[in-house]
């Protein structure tokens, strides 16, 4: 959608429509208690990091091919295992510092970029890994007191506020047969938006981000079922070593 809609109106449509699962799932836990929150603060600093993400990475993809921006956007889990030396106090094992390194080798393998210049795309993309990353941070430091479906229902009602405010500038009415796509990205989107909430909030942020990594094989996946995309042997060198990174940071924490 990205040549033939703003980016703001995606961001509006994807966070409208974001609020059907999450609205849902929170009516059906608590009766709409799920979404009491005394710490709207702390929604904002989320909120302010998550939408920049967006922004940042949906404007890089219009910009430089989307391989090169899937290899920057796996820098956020190195991002947030940096960062949460210092903003959580956690301590992060060797294990978890290998897990990342390896993994985001592995991910040089997959889509090997071009790395001969930086372009304002790369930078853009570098921007929205900081910003992802930031957003899990303080996904983790709420996780205390808040809920998972507040957390996710408060960036999402901020995305529908942003996006709305973009649109008197910029926004293109929809054709039909593109209806059916910005609603799934929405419902897509907030599903996903409702996982990754959880994770962190189940579990350290260091120890959860290597796990990022593993959605590579899935993109990859659906290139292959959708446009008949088939990796090459580093690729798959590639995928291996990324599924591998997941597996020892899984077999570690559970020895632990």
């Amino acid at each position: 959608m990205g040549p033939q809609y703003p980016i703001g109106q995606i961001l509006f449509v994807r966070s409208l429509f974001a609020m059907v699962p999450i609205l849902w799932l929170a009516y059906r836990l608590s009766g709409w208690q799920e979404l009491r929150t005394r710490r709207i603060s702390a929604h904002l600093y989320r909120s302010g990091a998550g939408i920049c993400s967006m922004f940042f990475t949906f404007t890089a993809v219009s910009m430089i091919p989307l391989a090169t921006v899937m290899a920057l956007s796996y820098v956020a889990p190195i991002f947030v295992t940096i960062l949460a030396i210092p903003m959580l106090g956690e301590t992060v094992p060797l294990h978890r510092w290998a897990a990342v390194i390896i993994g985001f080798a592995g991910v040089l393998l997959v889509v090997h970029p071009d790395v001969s210049g930086i372009s304002l795309g790369a930078v853009l993309s570098l921007a929205g890994a900081l910003t992802a990353a930031l957003a899990m941070i303080f996904i983790r430091r709420m996780a205390d007191t808040e809920s998972s479906t507040a957390t996710a229902f408060y960036f999402t009602l901020a995305g529908v506020v942003v996006g709305a405010a973009t649109l008197p500038f910029a926004n293109v009415w929809p054709e039909l047969a593109d209806i059916p796509t910005l609603i799934a990205i929405g419902l897509v989107g907030g599903i996903g938006q409702i996982l990754v909430t959880m994770a962190y909030q189940l579990g350290a942020a260091s120890m959860v981000a290597p796990f990022g990594y593993v959605s590579l094989v899935f993109s990859l996946g659906i290139g292959f079922i959708i446009w008949g995309e088939l990796p090459t042997m580093i690729e798959l060198f590639g995928i291996f070593v990324i599924t591998i990174s997941g597996f020892v940071t899984a077999f570690y924490e559970r020895q632990r």
